[in-house]
């Protein structure tokens, strides 16, 4: 390929003149933007008292507990655990089958094909934004104060919390599902309810339940750090662990956990892959 003559060079610069004459702000804008974030990482390490030192003496520090953690051990505290682990996995259970349930019927409220009005939408909109914007932990600690210690708060906390982001995600889900099914009920004579029922829900639903087995999952370890300010489950034991620092023990809990954390994973993908070859099927 030719390069062009200096006559075809003056010719694009003319017809493209903001490439080749960027003003200097567009030149200097990244430029700009690379040292305003390099300023703010140096000024945050600066006012946070970042220090090598004492980052090196932490990691030492780290590698000492880690070698304090070998072998893990119960000790004779295992059915103590394993009832701890199954209060963890009831509650990431029922926390989520519970926001389950209450979000989607406020999901319909939420979505923009099934609420046409925006008076109506918008502050569900805006309800379920400020019920996700307080963090899991937060609703843990309110609960707790409200029905005492255990795993009624450590439901409640999850069921709230979630509420919020799954009504987001079903709404989402409910908008972006086709139209065509939805107009062939109303062809035929369905009404609203019969649109929603027969027309969006058989679409949505594989969705959903994908969301909800991914939470089931998620909440797991949520449920685990919300056990350590005093909801129940294994995260309380693996508090009460650390604090008399036996690692030993502490380290069998997490194994555990991550045992537990594993096998969710596992069976939710099963079950995802299976409703998603139901619903190819169908």
């Amino acid at each position: 390929m030719s390069r062009p003559t200096a006559p075809d060079r003056a010719q694009y610069r003319m017809r493209y003149r903001d490439v080749f004459d960027r003003p200097a702000s567009s030149r200097l804008a990244m430029p700009a933007m690379v040292m305003l974030a390099t300023s703010i990482l140096v000024f945050g390490l600066v006012d946070l008292d970042f220090s090598p030192a004492r980052l090196w003496s932490g990691v030492h520090q780290l590698g000492w507990i880690s070698l304090m953690m070998l072998p893990p051990d119960p000790g004779s505290s295992l059915p103590l655990y394993l009832k701890a682990l199954g209060e963890t996995l009831s509650i990431a259970l029922l926390g989520t089958t519970l926001a389950a349930g209450l979000a989607f019927p406020v999901s319909l409220l939420a979505a923009r094909n099934i609420v046409r009005s925006g008076v109506v939408r918008f502050p569900v909109r805006r309800f379920l934004d400020s019920i996700r914007g307080v963090d899991t932990l937060i609703w843990a600690l309110v609960w707790i104060n409200v029905v005492g210690l255990g795993p009624f708060a450590g439901v409640l906390a999850i069921a709230v919390s979630d509420f919020g982001a799954l009504g987001k995600l079903f709404s989402e889900a409910i908008e972006s599902a086709d139209r065509r099914q939805v107009e062939g009920i109303r062809a035929s004579g369905g009404n609203a309810l019969h649109e929603i029922r027969f027309g969006l829900i058989p679409q949505v639903l594989p969705v959903i339940a994908g969301q909800i087995l991914y939470f089931i999952e998620s909440n797991t370890r949520s449920a685990t750090i919300i056990g350590i300010v005093g909801a129940g489950g294994i995260g309380l034991q693996l508090a009460e662990q650390i604090r008399v620092l036996e690692w030993q023990k502490v380290s069998f809990l997490i194994l555990m956990i991550l045992i537990a954390v594993a096998a969710i994973d596992w069976m939710s993908s099963k079950l995802r892959f299976a409703i998603i070859g139901r619903r190819a099927v169908a």
